[in-house]
């Protein structure tokens, strides 16, 4: 099978993706560049989420490319703008035409000799091999084709119907019926008020309570500015305003937990009134940033609940009945419908099977490198956004430090680089310090982090933003420049 070899594969054409064409083509303009994209669509999580009601958990402004303002009125933007800023972001800077779509990518393999990777994948047709010098994995951090849903005692006995958000069908018809949506998380926050517009009922059933915040749409500053200033000077400005404020937040739920504790619920008591039980629906048992805080935007789901339409049930299933849910306190949820909003499956690099000369790399035994590369894994980068901030934040650092990289290898005439662990060891910590379900799931499949940097993670805008941007790129890096064995070099020279 003959194989066509690119300077850079870019494997994924979601937020990441996209992003990391714009970067490749700016910052590298003579290095050759493809995309591979598992399915026939651009725009990764923001066309395979259709739930009611899809949406951002952070504002554009953030979420947004740096080099794209953002120029809706709506700060917390739905899922179909999203992705037709993405599509437009693809279609205007001729990336679009870089994608190969349906291109399902199943391993790949480092050869030193020949300083490249050989990545296979299925496409529509069969097989198909590429060759590229450098290997950039924008995937995302979940599996596409499954979410996470537990095996619930007595599912196959529900006269209902039971539907994962991740794959929402399109024929559902809610309307006029009762449903019960089980989880506590950004999803589920979304769908309630959304299904409660025209549902008989809606009901979140949740096995533990998580901290909700709500938050305006509009961002009133970034319109006023937008109005005074040019479009890019104002999302600048806005886009930095929103960074501060989350990383002061961050930093202070982290110092004073239980003052942070304290502000969030009496925010919530606000809202719901002083008759609410908020001790029982709405105080979790972690500090805050232990977990994802839950945005909801102007509110909704606090109308929601004092209408009447949806209400906040906290208890375990005992088992599905034909008619709906068991709870283990005694109560039984009337349902025709249940939403499992119950999580994602994490998975590493899309589960690719990744080789260095014909030994297959175990990635869960190596230390991640300023979070995107791997300890002894050769010219190969991955875009992992923030916990804590919005995703697009560090990927687009990422992409500007990948092309970092490639412009150093030029610039010395080298052709491989790869991270080494210095001389003091590291100690080894999770990959993510994050107590979410789907985080503690896959923890055991993911690399870990060091205690020191360049091996640890910060979760730190700011402080990646100067080291990434304009910190040493030799710091336990090693430039190579691999010699071709003697076969190699015959074989050269006879052509």
């Amino acid at each position: 099978m003959s194989s066509e070899h690119f300077d850079v594969v870019v494997v994924g054409a979601g937020l990441s993706g996209i992003g990391a064409g714009y970067h490749l083509q700016t910052l590298c303009p003579d290095r050759s560049y493809v995309i591979l994209e598992g399915r026939a669509q651009l725009g990764g999580t923001w066309d395979l989420f259709r739930y009611p009601g899809i949406r951002s958990d952070s504002d554009m402004y953030t979420l947004g490319y740096s080099f794209k303002p953002w120029t809706q009125a709506k700060a917390i933007a739905d899922g179909p703008a999203i992705l037709d800023y993405v599509t437009q972001t693809a279609r205007e800077n001729g990336i679009d035409r870089h994608i190969r779509y349906r291109q399902h990518v199943k391993s790949a393999a480092w050869s030193t000799d020949e300083a490249r990777w050989t990545v296979q994948a299925e496409g529509p047709d069969g097989p198909v091999s590429y060759t590229c010098s450098f290997l950039f994995m924008c995937s995302g951090y979940y599996n596409y084709a499954a979410g996470h849903t537990p095996e619930f005692a007595g599912a196959a006995d529900f006269g209902g119907r039971i539907v994962h958000p991740q794959h929402w069908p399109s024929d559902l018809d809610y309307a006029g019926k009762r449903v019960v949506v089980i989880g506590s998380g950004a999803t589920a926050v979304t769908l309630v008020p959304e299904l409660a517009k025209s549902a008989a009922h809606v009901t979140m059933l949740q096995r533990s309570p998580t901290y909700v915040v709500s938050r305006p749409s509009e961002d009133r500053f970034a319109n006023w500015l937008r109005a005074k200033l040019p479009a890019k000077a104002a999302y600048g400005i806005t886009r930095w305003k929103n960074v501060l404020f989350s990383m002061f937040f961050f930093n202070l739920a982290r110092r004073k937990p239980e003052k942070v504790k304290e502000r969030l619920l009496a925010m919530v008591r606000v809202h719901l009134g002083p008759d609410y039980d908020v001790g029982t629906h709405f105080t979790p048992r972690y500090n805050p940033w232990d977990q994802r805080l839950c945005l909801v935007p102007d509110a909704d789901l606090f109308d929601a609940l004092k209408s009447g339409a949806a209400e906040v049930v906290t208890d375990r299933i005992a088992h599905f009945t034909p008619g709906g849910i068991l709870l283990e306190g005694g109560r039984e949820l009337a349902a025709d419908v249940v939403v499992t909003a119950t999580g994602l499956e994490l998975q590493l690099l899309s589960d690719v099977a990744f080789e260095v000369d014909g030994v297959p790399v175990d990635l869960a035994s190596t230390y991640n490198y300023k979070g995107m590369m791997y300890s002894g894994v050769p010219n190969l980068a991955h875009s992992f956004g923030y916990t804590n901030a919005s995703w697009t934040l560090k990927a687009d650092l990422t992409c500007f430090y990948v092309c970092r990289l490639l412009n150093t290898l030029q610039k010395r005439g080298l052709r491989q680089t790869t991270p080494r662990i210095g001389a003091e060891a590291l100690k080894p910590q999770p990959f993510l310090d994050f107590t979410s379900g789907y985080v503690t799931r896959a923890m055991e499949k993911f690399p870990k982090q060091g205690h020191r940097w360049p091996w640890k993670l910060y979760q730190n805008y700011a402080q990646d933003l100067v080291t990434l941007k304009y910190g040493s790129v030799d710091i336990e890096m090693e430039f190579s420049n691999p010699v071709p064995t003697h076969a190699q070099k015959r074989a050269t020279a006879d052509a």
